[in-house]
């Protein structure tokens, strides 16, 4: 078995949720032709991820639901007794199938590590999804299926991190009270969904951690290491699922808070010695540069490769020749490097309270 594999597939090429939507702009694509054109994605680590059948859906999303989904991309029409057809949740040509690929992929991730392994599946992290309705952009919840998957296999300690900007409020719908899977969330706080309050633990379930405007590496590693591997380490994970949005980088138009891709580098490099399986997706990310930049790290780091101080003209190529609707556009950084320079910076009282409510929780359960 080749270890780490890369999860992709065609149909992410060319779909988008229409012109005008943050997830008009390619983000799968230009990651896998960025690992290819840099040599770090052999034909032996690359998975193409299967549409997922409607019937391997419904453990989580109700067949009602799922019965729109397709009826939606048959005739194009909406549904907004499904949020389908919204602004937010737009009926596009691929409006079943892609998503149902997603989650494809995430069961795919979940039967490669089944004995042990890793899996990066970029195009899933569709953590808004719930039972009967699509929500936030996402119209079918791949980490509650993927998850759900891993349970099946035997596994009865599953560790779900989420580095996104916003709240996995449809991940948390599906494992509230949960004695098998522990749910870590960092997210900025008074965004939507506007759930995941410091005092909201899912039922036992869940570490919920709001972060301010403007929240920091320095603030991030403080968390990371003073919150969330203490966490990691009590709970002793069989698995961990990293979902790493990368709508929470200074760029990200839909997002106020200031981190640098590193963080999501020192995360995943945190986290994998903590267990012998581990999938890690992709999630939010609105700013075509920064996203693509964030997501091949993840993979360079997964896979081991070593991210250069500049990249080379063909690779930076691929990024000079991306288009965003936007007026903002990209200096000469996002289009040459891949690593963002640290963004340090002081901690707020908001971070230094959640961290010593979160700490003085934990002691006081025992756990």
């Amino acid at each position: 078995m080749t270890d780490p594999i890369f999860i992709g597939a065609r149909i992410y090429r060319g779909s988008s949720y229409g012109a005008h939507h943050p997830l008009s702009i390619p983000r799968v694509p230009t990651v896998m032709d960025l690992c290819r054109t840099l040599g770090w994605l052999p034909s032996g680590q690359y998975r193409t991820s299967p549409c997922a059948k409607p019937a391997a859906l419904t453990g989580f999303h109700t067949q009602a639901y799922i019965d729109a989904l397709q009826k939606a991309e048959a005739t194009q029409c909406p549904d907004l007794a499904f949020d389908l057809g919204s602004l937010s949740n737009p009926v596009f040509p691929e409006v079943y199938r892609r998503p149902a690929t997603a989650a494809g992929g995430g069961l795919l991730a979940a039967e490669h590590v089944r004995h042990g392994g890793v899996a990066y599946n970029p195009g899933g992290g569709t953590h808004h999804g719930l039972p009967d309705r699509a929500n936030g952009f996402c119209y079918i919840n791949e980490p509650v299926l993927t998850i759900q998957r891993l349970l099946d296999l035997g596994l009865t300690r599953i560790a779900y991190i989420d580095i996104d900007a916003h709240h996995c409020d449809g991940v948390a719908v599906a494992f509230h009270g949960s004695d098998a899977v522990q749910m870590i969330s960092i997210h900025e706080d008074k965004r939507w969904p506007f759930t995941g309050a410091l005092d909201d633990d899912a039922g036992g379930a869940g570490i919920n951690i709001p972060v301010p405007r403007g929240f920091n590496d320095t603030e991030f590693d403080l968390i990371l290491n003073d919150v969330i591997l203490p966490a990691i380490a009590r709970q002793n994970p069989q698995a961990i699922y990293l979902q790493c949005g990368a709508d929470a980088v200074t760029e990200d138009p839909l997002s106020r808070l200031t981190l640098s891709n590193r963080c999501y580098v020192a995360a995943i490099n945190a986290l994998r010695p903590m267990s012998s399986r581990l999938i890690v997706s992709g999630g939010g990310g609105y700013n075509p540069w920064s996203v693509a930049r964030a997501w091949t790290c993840v993979w360079a780091t997964l896979a081991g490769f070593e991210i250069p101080d500049g990249l080379p003209d063909p690779a930076a190529d691929i990024l000079r020749g991306l288009q965003w609707t936007r007026k903002a556009q990209p200096d000469a950084r996002l289009v040459t490097t891949l690593l963002d320079p640290a963004r340090t910076g002081p901690v707020s009282d908001q971070v230094r309270h959640a961290v010593a409510t979160l700490t003085a929780r934990s002691a006081g359960s025992g756990g």
